[in-house]
């Protein structure tokens, strides 16, 4: 596909939410000379600093959107083992049975093991990966506290007007939402009321913290603490991966819940720390001293609910000169660790495909700009829904096997290395420049029937 150029017609593009995909994709419209802005309803970034890790299938998509991004990736990351010699592998093992007559013990047995690729899925702090992209983005390009209310279409020949809570507007010639699992854009583009316009719990919830490598050690042993690892049990399980260039290690441990959990309340709760201590009371003692590190090391321990919209997919992620990417489109569970990666492939779709509609603008006259952004959408959500589906199906039968409620796999650990093995390669073999070529066939079919 055509890279950066000059256009005749510039064309701005507002993107609403500021998380990695928005600020990803503002970077390679950036990059490619768009217009960009882009709207968050927080009045500013900060938050909760947990991990994220990005699977090669994401970084190849990253060097394509702008190599800045795999940089910028890289100076955050950290491997898992010795940096100079790292372990490219991710270990699961028994969290659970363990030796009862000795309480320190905290052996663990190995059940099966997924090779990653040489540095694939390297840990990072998400907020020390965010505050590179946003050094990155031009001072001016984020406008802050900016809660999206509706867009209003006026027609092909006019821009479209976002208006804010605030009662401030803006104008732009497409709309991209990248506003999250409880996307307001999402809202507008398939109605208030369609089942799709709100995800569905999972009946799993998260408790997720830093912990200093020293006390992790502690809890794990060095070589567990300085290695991915998760630590599987029945109806709960724990991942441990060493972050902030082997400083600290990220430990998030889900939790099956057979509460409800409704859309509309906040995706966070209070999590007393007996409750987080009785979840894995029957677990090794391995589990149980990094669970005490992160009831211990936070003041006030939350439980992340778990949200996706399995239930309810989006029939499509476009409408008109709107569109939708990342969690506001495919909300999965993070058990594939692939929500964030698979963002950067709509990313990298989108900019790909409005570099088209510059293309178009610029050498077939008579194209109006407003057929041509509705053309780029619906090509971008025909040729991303049926893939972008699959991972959050993926994610739900992943989540049920790690904790050994999946029928299919229970405690048949061969089986679940199976199914793990090539749900992992379906995501990470991914082929982008094929999915180009899709996008640059669908786009010039869509043109045609504008």
């Amino acid at each position: 596909m055509p890279g950066a150029t000059e256009f005749e017609q510039p064309i701005d593009i507002a993107i609403v939410g500021a998380g990695i995909v928005g600020l990803a994709l503002s970077l390679g419209l950036n990059h490619r000379n768009f217009r960009v802005k882009i709207y968050e309803q927080s009045k500013a970034f900060g938050g909760f600093g947990g991990g994220i890790g990005f699977s090669p299938n994401a970084v190849r998509c990253m060097q394509l959107l702008h190599p800045q991004l795999v940089e910028a990736q890289r100076k955050t990351a950290t491997s898992s083992g010795d940096p100079k010699n790292p372990n490219d592998w991710m270990v699961y093992i028994d969290g659970y049975h363990h030796n009862s007559a000795d309480p320190n013990d905290t052996e663990e047995k190995e059940l099966f093991r997924l090779y990653t690729g040489r540095r694939g899925f390297e840990g990072c702090v998400r907020a020390q990966f965010q505050d590179e992209l946003i050094n990155l983005l031009p001072p001016d390009i984020i406008e802050f506290g900016k809660r999206l209310e509706r867009v209003v279409d006026r027609g092909d020949d006019e821009k479209l007007v976002l208006h804010f809570q605030d009662g401030d507007t803006a104008e732009a010639d497409a709309v991209i939402g990248c506003d999250g699992i409880k996307s307001r854009v999402r809202k507008l583009i398939l109605g208030e009321d369609h089942p799709a316009a709100l995800p569905s719990y999972n009946h799993q919830y998260a408790l997720r913290g830093l912990v200093p490598m020293d006390r992790a050690i502690k809890a794990l042993g060095e070589y567990k603490a300085r290695n991915r690892h998760i630590h599987l049990g029945p109806g709960a399980y724990v991942i441990t991966i060493p972050v902030a260039h082997g400083a600290m290690v990220n430990v998030v441990a889900f939790v099956t819940d057979p509460q409800d959990w409704s859309p509309t309340d906040k995706l966070t709760a209070p999590a007393n720390k007996t409750e987080a201590i009785e979840a894995f009371a029957n677990f090794g003692p391995a589990v149980k001293g990094i669970i005490g590190a992160i009831t211990e090391n936070s003041k006030m321990l939350d439980k992340w609910a778990i949200f996706d919209s399995f239930e309810n997919p989006a029939p499509t992620y476009a409408r008109g000169r709107v569109c939708i990417a990342g969690d506001a489109a495919h909300a999965s569970a993070p058990h594939h660790g692939a929500g964030a990666g698979c963002g950067i492939e709509d990313d990298l779709a989108l900019a790909s495909l409005l570099v088209n509609v510059s293309a178009t603008l610029n050498e077939r006259g008579k194209t109006k700009k407003a057929a041509a952004l509705r053309a780029a959408f619906t090509a971008y959500s025909n040729t991303r829904i049926e893939r972008t589906q699959w991972l959050v199906r993926s994610s739900r039968f992943l989540g049920e096997a790690l904790v050994w409620r999946n029928p299919k796999t229970l405690r048949d650990f061969d089986k679940c290395s199976e199914e793990l093995t090539w749900r992992s390669h379906k995501i990470w073999d991914f082929d982008e420049q094929a999915m180009l070529r899709d996008l640059v066939e669908e786009y010039e079919q869509q043109l045609k029937m504008e």
